[in-house]
């Protein structure tokens, strides 16, 4: 690639394509940066809404689906985009053309619903550009060992146009949304949240872990290994043109390019939590690796664990799992019961954890007492604590969420003036 010429990865979500007027819209973005003389390749999201619709037939129809089947019926509303999208690029007299995953290829495991990306190879997608054709990539999906289709998990679509502008050696991934930046916390909470400039990748990365809808968490992952600069900005508003020497949205970027840290950079809540507690296991050596060995095993991610023993020789373990993972929990944890003689299985899926974010943390005390004391005052029960170098994260009952996340957000400073 020419150094004169930059190299772009356009990444729009489901609400920016939510329809035909959307996609025109979208079109004229692209054509934009392609007018200005970039090489731009475009990843889609499914329409708003679609892929939920999607979801939804295949657990009404058994909530422990083959997730191949899955896979190739959630793909689907990503295909529809690409094509629509070329189509509306076409009619503006862009040459340009949809490819899928296995048309690329870009290769995963075969963790059907949540695979990995393994390889990409990025030759064609390069050649297409040089001669002038952009490429309109169907995010969140790909093809798997077995030669079938996989997909990314909820939110894939960032990780695949991350990826993507890996392989492409591309300037920038620019990741439009329905919010123009990565703000303190979620606006529609808290409406004195502040939009951040900047963001180091292990801020967002957290965030992302345990929350944040912006950005999925493996996209900043794969961000933060490659050093692929991303920029999250609206597909609604026109911000000041990148030629201008600003760009309008928020940039994740490396540490030592933010002179000073806040203590905290933002607070984040995910609801797709579901707590499970086995209760009264023997407390022998072992016991743990019997309960989330066989979970692991059935690719049912856990989080937040705590084990409490008592003087009775028992053992008690909770732990969170995402809510679309429950029924399978549930499922592999009662198979297990022959090895593991729990006493009794509890699940509540009616809780939320709240996260606090900031690199400042590892210079500045008292993070974890000012949450505690917070929630306190307005009391609110902690469930369960988990903790990392530059985060803290509680399980609440979800009756609490906005509270919470309002009385935190203050707690820190973090409100806007």
């Amino acid at each position: 690639m020419s150094p004169t010429v930059p190299r772009i990865v356009m990444k729009f979500g489901g609400t920016s394509v939510a329809d035909l007027d959307r996609i025109r819209a979208v079109a004229e973005k692209v054509r934009k940066q392609v007018e200005a003389g970039c090489e731009v390749a475009v990843v889609v999201s499914a329409m708003s809404g679609v892929t939920n619709r999607l979801v939804g037939y295949c657990r009404d129809l058994s909530a422990t689906h083959d997730e191949r089947e899955y896979d190739a019926v959630v793909s689907t509303g990503e295909q529809v985009t690409s094509g629509l999208l070329a189509i509306a690029l076409q009619k503006l007299g862009i040459n340009a053309r949809s490819w899928l995953g296995w048309q690329i290829p870009l290769r995963t495991d075969n963790a059907h619903g949540k695979a990995r990306i393994e390889s990409i190879d990025g030759i064609a997608l390069i050649e297409s550009m040089r001669a002038g054709q952009v490429p309109v990539v169907a995010g969140f999906q790909g093809i798997g060992e077995d030669g079938r289709i996989t997909t990314l998990g909820r939110g894939g679509s960032d990780t695949s146009a991350v990826a993507l502008a890996a392989a492409l050696k591309a300037d920038r991934c620019d990741i439009y949304t329905d919010v123009d930046g990565i703000y303190t916390t979620d606006p529609r909470i808290v409406t004195k949240a502040r939009k951040l400039d900047r963001i180091t990748y292990e801020e967002m990365l957290e965030l992302a872990s345990v929350g944040a809808k912006v950005l999925q968490t493996r996209s900043v992952e794969l961000a933060m290994k490659e050093r692929v600069r991303v920029q999250v900005l609206s597909s609604f508003n026109d911000g000041p043109a990148p030629s201008e020497g600003h760009l309008p949205g928020s940039l994740v970027v490396d540490e030592d390019e933010i002179v000073e840290q806040e203590q905290v950079a933002g607070i984040a809540y995910s609801r797709d939590e579901a707590k499970v507690s086995v209760r009264q296991l023997p407390d022998r050596p072992g016991i743990a690796a019997a309960v989330f060995g066989p979970l692991a095993d059935a690719n049912v991610n856990v989080d937040m664990i705590v084990q409490s023993t008592g003087d009775d020789g028992m053992t008690n373990m909770t732990f969170t799992v995402g809510k679309a993972d429950l029924a399978r929990a549930i499922a592999v944890l009662e198979s297990t019961h022959a090895t593991t003689r729990y006493a009794e299985l509890q699940t509540d899926d009616s809780v939320v954890k709240i996260s606090v974010v900031g690199v400042g943390m590892r210079s500045h005390a008292g993070v974890a007492s000012t949450m505690f004391r917070t929630l306190a005052e307005r009391n609110i029960n902690v469930q369960v604590i988990s903790t990392s170098e530059i985060k803290v994260s509680v399980l609440i009952a979800s009756e609490y969420t906005e509270l919470a996340v309002r009385a935190l957000h203050t707690a820190y400073g973090l409100d806007a003036a």
